[in-house]
């Protein structure tokens, strides 16, 4: 195809081989069956109740039997062609098991009823338990398989016990009226009617497995420790094929091979984020600082035991043997190589973990940090296969953000430092250690994203220290007239005027460079800007009108240069078409499931299969993937973010990038940064040290643009130390291109609150969905913004542009 085909033309021209599409094929359904399977974790397994044997009769109990959530709604919703529930994916399984029809017939005919009546997938209520029908089902089966769903959306997020009143109008998603009034005590616990359904199939049944189809961390204190119930999978949103893929797990097509991306604690208020997550609309204040999920269980004193399933964590059917074969430091590397072996009955596969431990210094650190991963293969009964696990010394340095040993740099402080071999962040033996003999620079910086108002971090023996305050900046303040938010919120961009020309004499703009000329290597990028008046360098540097079936806008569109507008798409879990569009894509598995798959093979794969359907439907920009902090349970939006943990979020978004990328589509990294509450997203003051900012939530982000080049990253909504992200030059010119090298071009999230003339020199090029040129061009007449600023902005974009086919 001739470059930007796709884009001018819209072709209906599909990628298969064959001449078939690859959009929703078999193969990427299949696929996404498969990732999901890779990704569901198995947590608890007594009596060895799973897999169920061959002709083994079910009772399935529980709404989410029927009412499946494929992924979270928002930007990671995903229209597809049908959906398989955990019911359908039994009966996809003839051989397999029985399942007690009467009592299934009840639960479907709820379910449908609350759909007719307007209720969303996972916004339903229990119903009430069919007693009668339940003692016939008793009587079929000894067996009983409990199914819990959850949805989760963008735009709100949970409740915990220790909410105060608040301003509900800050939410605008109108699903929260409806969780509210379905999960009173917050969808994080079972509901009263849950409870009730659990009690009694318990009560009745001798043997009960728990099927948990939920986008991330909820309650597992009512199944940890009962042993009325012997099995329990974490089956996530699993996708379009997610009831599927659980159904074969717990028939034994396949191993569960997931490992927990989250640590699971007792209670929703054990997490030390959760008493102060909704204390303001205005304002977070990131208190716990670098000790967020493991690194605050496994560190502060007395938090263990507040831990029912471990980061790291996941049950096989089969068993491993794990010997390891040596460990050394060699050249600033840490490496550890370890045979694994399958011992058990079952094919499958084993992840291992290495964890640091690093001296506490006068930094203090987590115990325990994950510094590198090796899944293996699927290893037959008996095979052995060797893995290589690496972690640069570097990677282990602290930031010292106060100069308690040197400001602004990242230290190896002198001490012993270990390191622990395991399967999960509990289950690690010591297989290396070595002593650095004096504090060791690794990196000097200069400070950046200083807090001026977060008054105390916590330390690693759980006390506090207090942080230096000092005036904090007006995020509002404008050297021009703002835009009036009621004129920018959810507008579409504006379709640019030109005056009419004879095509076939002068189809360009008189006189000029064409933008094939600079991709052609005829002219250089910058001669081709030079030539652009300030109102045209002003328009492209917004959203664009949409063309063919997207519906998120587009970049370019300057037709009389030959720029080609090319499009945008949602989402996290799938190529997002809108409804009305009739296109069906592939619904992949959320990305929490995805990242317990601990593989990055997978992430490519899915990334490379989810491109190709971007692209064959002519769209060149993903915005995906997400990759935030898993903070809290309390964020509404976590389903499309991967983990608490820094490090194995960029290893497996970086997969992903590079397999969408390798298709020539743009992967977007986001939401930079600090995004970590729905709740008056636009407005609200994530306020975190600067320390927390890159051991935590700034690194897979580094991770991600040191190892995959994405070519574009979106910022985030929120504001950061004052700061609104689009408009904080430290954080996108300062930090991201500085420090890290980055070249892409960085994008506003849609609609943001940011003025747009601070975002063009904060070095974020375009503004979503629509821009403001007008704008631009008033605050250049008044000096605040020069014409240089705006040029290097527009290469970027441009230069994106370039790297589509």
């Amino acid at each position: 195809m001739e470059k930007w085909q796709r884009s001018l033309y819209q072709p209906n021209l599909p990628l298969g081989a064959d001449g078939t599409k690859v959009t929703a094929s078999k193969a990427h359904i299949t696929l996404s069956k498969e990732a999901a399977k890779e990704g569901m974790v198995l947590l608890k397994n007594n009596e060895s109740l799973l897999p169920f044997q061959a002709g083994t009769k079910l009772a399935l109990f529980g709404k989410g039997s029927f009412d499946y959530v494929k992924g979270g709604g928002g930007s990671g919703d995903v229209t597809v062609a049908y959906t398989t529930n955990l019911y359908e994916g039994f009966k996809k399984l003839p051989g397999k098991v029985e399942v007690y029809e009467a009592l299934s017939d009840y639960y479907r005919k709820e379910v449908e009823k609350q759909y007719e009546a307007g209720a969303e997938p996972g916004m339903t209520v229990e119903p009430a338990f069919p007693e009668e029908t339940a003692k016939k089902a008793r009587a079929y089966t000894d067996t009983a398989v409990i199914c819990i769903s959850r949805f989760s959306g963008e735009g709100w997020d949970r409740k915990s016990s220790y909410d105060k009143e608040m301003d509900e109008s800050v939410q605008t998603d109108p699903l929260l009226e409806k969780a509210e009034r379905i999960f009173p005590d917050g969808d994080f616990y079972l509901t009263k009617e849950e409870s009730a359904m659990v009690e009694q199939v318990q009560q009745l049944f001798p043997k009960v497995a728990v099927v948990m189809n939920v986008g991330g961390m909820v309650d597992t204190d009512w199944f940890a420790e009962n042993k009325k119930i012997q099995a329990v999978l974490m089956a996530w949103q699993g996708g379009m094929e997610g009831g599927s893929a659980a159904a074969e797990l717990l028939c034994g097509v396949g191993s569960p091979s997931g490992k927990l991306s989250d640590t699971f604690a007792k209670k929703l208020e054990d997490y030390p984020s959760s008493e102060t997550f909704h204390e303001s609309v205005k304002y977070v204040d990131y208190k716990e600082d670098i000790y967020v999920g493991y690194r605050y269980f496994e560190t502060i004193p007395g938090a263990d035991k507040a831990v029912n399933y471990p980061f790291g964590y996941g049950l096989s059917y089969t068993t491993f043997e794990c010997a390891l074969v040596s460990a050394e430091e060699k050249q600033g590397v840490i490496r550890v190589r370890v045979n694994v072996t399958n011992t058990g009955k079952y094919p499958g596969k084993e992840v291992m973990q290495l964890y640091a431990q690093a001296p506490q210094g006068v930094l203090g650190k987590a115990k325990r940090v994950l510094a590198a991963f090796e899944k293996t293969r699927l290893l037959a009964q008996g095979e052995t296969q060797l893995l290589t696990l690496e972690a640069p010394v570097a990677q282990l340095a602290s930031y010292d953000d106060l100069g308690k040993i040197q400001k602004s740099a990242y230290v190896l402080e002198k001490g012993k430092y270990q390191f622990y071999l395991g399967t999960s962040v509990r289950e690690t033996e010591q297989v290396f250690c070595f002593t650095m003999p004096e504090d060791t620079v690794t990196e000097q910086l200069t400070a950046k994203l200083v807090t001026t108002s977060l008054a105390e971090r916590m330390l690693s023996d759980g006390s506090f220290e207090k942080l230096p305050q000092s005036e904090p900046n007006d995020p509002d303040y404008s050297a021009i007239k703002r835009v009036p938010r009621e004129e920018s919120d959810g507008f579409s961009p504006a379709v640019r005027a030109l005056p009419g020309h004879q095509i076939w004499s002068q189809p360009y703009k008189k006189d000029a460079h064409i933008f094939m000329e600079v991709a052609e290597g005829k002219i250089t990028l910058d001669e081709f800007v030079t030539q652009m008046t300030d109102e045209e360098l002003a328009h492209i540097l917004g959203g664009q009108p949409n063309t063919g079936v997207a519906n998120t806008f587009g970049f370019g569109n300057m037709p009389e240069y030959g720029i080609p507008n090319i499009m945008t798409a949602d989402g996290p879990a799938g190529l997002r078409i809108e409804k009305k569009c009739g296109v069906v894509t592939t619904a992949w598995p959320c990305a929490t499931l995805l990242a317990c798959t601990w593989n990055p093979d997978v992430l490519y794969q899915v990334g490379a299969a989810g491109a190709a359907e971007v692209k064959e439907n002519n769209i060149a920009v993903w915005l995906t993937p997400a990759v935030n902090i898993h903070r809290s349970p309390l964020c509404g939006r976590n389903f499309e973010y991967y983990s608490e943990d820094p490090y194995l979020t960029g290893k497996m978004a970086s997969a992903m990038v590079k397999g969408i990328q390798s298709k020539h589509i743009a992967a977007t990294v986001k939401h930079f940064a600090c995004n970590n509450k729905e709740t008056n997203r636009k407005e609200s003051d994530s306020r975190v040290s600067e320390r927390a900012a890159r051991e935590i939530y700034l690194k897979a982000f580094e991770i991600i643009v040191k190892e995959a080049d994405p070519w574009c990253i979106m910022s985030s909504y929120n504001i950061v130390n004052g700061h609104r992200t689009s408009e904080n030059r430290e954080l996108l010119e300062d930090i991201l291109r500085g420090e890290w090298n980055y070249q892409g071009m960085v994008t506003t999230d849609w609609w943001t609150s940011g003025e747009h003339y601070k975002e063009v020199k904060a070095g974020n090029d375009i503004k979503m969905a629509c821009g403001f040129p007008e704008s631009l061009l008033r605050a250049k007449e008044a000096g605040v913004l020069t014409r240089e600023e705006m040029e290097i902005c527009a290469k970027r974009i441009l230069g994106l542009i370039l790297k589509i086919d």
